[in-house]
Formats: structure tokens, C-alpha cells, sequence
């Protein structure tokens, strides 16, 4: 109730074990702190806050108008409310490396498990979109640097991504992420490949743990869980998923409620009042208000 009352720190030490692993960790993305509970609600072993998700939330295009305390901000609502990690879009770390090194300390403070930082030129644009540029390796690199030196606590995972793939190629890509990782990068992203071959051969061209996104709208079929098993990539994000559900259904109930004059046709596929209260956990808050005004124990209950 109120809170998550598992530490950051815990969450962090879940997601670094699970890369550990080897295996295969899916993160669904919230589009809000509802959401995500949700999606911890549903099982899942983690949450992912797009940076497309986020501008799309305030009305803008994923062009990097977004501000570090609006990311930072949107981060802390939804971790300090789900019991599992939480992953961040940190888009180019919001300045120079000393303005990332201050990005990734306020991102500790709000809770978060990890963030990725690309290495697009500022203004960043989505990564599959056209014309997608990169900096030069030695910026991208001391955005890195940047990161991992102003990391405070020492489990929080540094995901860098890299948009080179567009941008110059695969054999750019590859030699991109290999430098990431001698920087001191903990997960590889690369952004944007064009076919399971280039995953795999991105795979095995890099030691270290791999992200992969699995946008519905990236050019090529999304991949399924086994193929990403089966590449051997070890973190999975859905960015834009469930937004795009929600939006679909918006969009489709707004114009049925203008033309029919009711909402009466739509209950039907509405989340209902008690599956509501339920994820709200209103019984906890129930519960919290009896012992505050009569001093009874609630039993550790949340």
C-alpha cells in the first residue's frame, strides 16, 4: 500500500541476477503508474518507460524535446509503485557527460533499476525512424564514461545503446558497442538491425548481456519471446504495446460514445470498478485507515 516495499537496491540486485542468468528478462512498457502496476499485477519480471511513451503522454513526437525532470519524474511515479525493476529511456543522457553523470544519480534517486543512453546526435529522433544520425565514437563514448562515473550505487545497470546500424552500418555498430563495453557499459542495445542474422551476428560479435526492442512498428515482423530466447539476447521490451492497445480503444470509445449518446454499448469492455479497486489495492487503504483511527495491527498488510 502507498509504496513498493521492495528497496531499490533489491530491484537493482533482481535485474543484475537475472542477466546473470543468461536467460531471457521480458519488460513491458507502462505508459503510466497504473499501467505498470498492471504489468507487475500480470507476473511479468519487470517494467520498461519508453522515451517515445513519455513524450507521446505530453503530445509530442519522440524528437528529444523531452526534459531530464520530466523522464526523472514519470520514473519515480511508476518504480516507487512496483515491486519489480524498472528500466528507463534516458535518450542521450540530457547533455554533455557531466549532464549525464547527474541524469543517472537522479535516476538512482528515483528508484530505477537501469537506463539506456544512445548515441544519437542531440537532438535524437525514434531510432526507426529515417535519417537517424549518430555522433562521432569518442562522444558517444564519454556519454558512457559519464555514466558509469557518476553512478553511485554500483548496481545500477548502464545499458548502451547504439543507432549506428542506421546510421553506417553493421561493422560501425558492432565496433560501437564493443567500445560501450570497455567503457564500462553492463547491457548492449543495438537499435534498429534488419533481420535475425544481423541480431545474431550483433550477438556474437559482443561480449556482453543484449537488449532488443520489440516494437510492433519497426520495419520487420516483431520477433516472438523464443526467437529472442533463441538469439540469445537477454533483456526484451515492448515500448510502445500496451499504449498503442489503450489508444486504440480510446480512440475507438470516444467516437462510439458521440455517436450512440451513451456509454451503455462500451461498459462491456470496460475495466471494471472492482478489478480497478482491486489494482489500487483499496482494501489495503482500508485497512491502513483502521489502524490509524482505532490502533489495530493490520499484520504487515500493504
Amino acid at each position: 500500500m502507498l509504496a513498493s516495499i521492495v528497496s531499490a537496491g533489491e530491484k537493482r540486485r533482481i535485474l543484475r541476477t537475472r542477466l546473470e542468468s543468461g536467460g531471457l528478462t521480458v519488460l513491458p512498457g507502462a505508459f503510466n503508474v497504473l499501467s505498470a502496476q498492471a504489468i507487475a499485477r500480470a507476473g511479468a519480471a519487470g517494467v520498461y518507460i519508453s522515451g517515445h511513451m513519455i513524450a507521446a503522454d505530453l503530445g509530442l513526437p519522440d524528437i528529444g524535446l523531452t526534459t531530464l525532470t520530466e523522464v526523472s519524474q514519470r520514473a519515480h511515479q511508476i518504480a516507487r509503485m512496483v515491486d519489480v525493476p524498472a528500466i528507463v529511456d534516458a535518450d542521450t543522457g540530457f547533455g554533455e557527460p557531466a549532464n549525464t553523470a547527474r541524469s543517472i544519480q537522479l535516476l538512482e534517486d528515483a528508484g530505477i533499476a537501469g537506463c539506456h543512453i544512445e548515441d544519437q546526435i542531440n537532438p535524437k529522433r525514434c531510432g526507426h525512424s529515417e535519417g537517424v544520425e549518430v555522433v562521432d565514437v569518442d562522444i558517444a563514448v564519454r556519454r558512457i564514461r559519464g555514466a558509469v562515473l557518476g553512478r553511485r550505487d554500483a548496481g545500477f545497470v548502464i545499458i548502451a545503446r547504439t543507432d549506428a546500424r542506421a546510421a553506417s552500418g553493421m561493422d560501425a555498430a558492432i565496433e560501437r558497442a564493443r567500445v560501450f563495453v570497455d567503457a564500462g557499459a553492463d547491457v548492449v542495445f543495438p537499435e534498429a538491425l534488419r533481420s535475425p542474422d544481423e541480431y545474431r551476428r550483433f550477438r556474437d560479435a559482443v561480449d556482453a548481456p543484449m537488449m532488443i526492442n520489440l516494437n510492433e512498428f519497426g520495419g520487420r515482423a516483431p520477433f516472438t519471446q523464443q526467437q529472442v530466447r533463441d538469439l540469445g539476447y537477454q533483456l526484451a521490451v515492448y515500448p510502445m504495446t500496451l499504449m498503442r492497445l489503450a489508444m486504440g480503444a480510446v480512440a475507438d470509445g470516444v467516437r462510439d460514445l458521440l455517436a450512440e449518446g451513451s456509454q451503455h454499448d462500451l461498459m462491456d469492455r470496460m475495466q471494471t470498478r472492482d478489478a480497478l479497486y482491486e489494482l489500487l489495492d483499496y482494501d489495503g487503504h482500508a485497512a491502513f485507515d483502521e489502524t490509524i483511527l482505532h490502533g489495530r495491527s493490520t499484520g504487515g498488510s500493504r
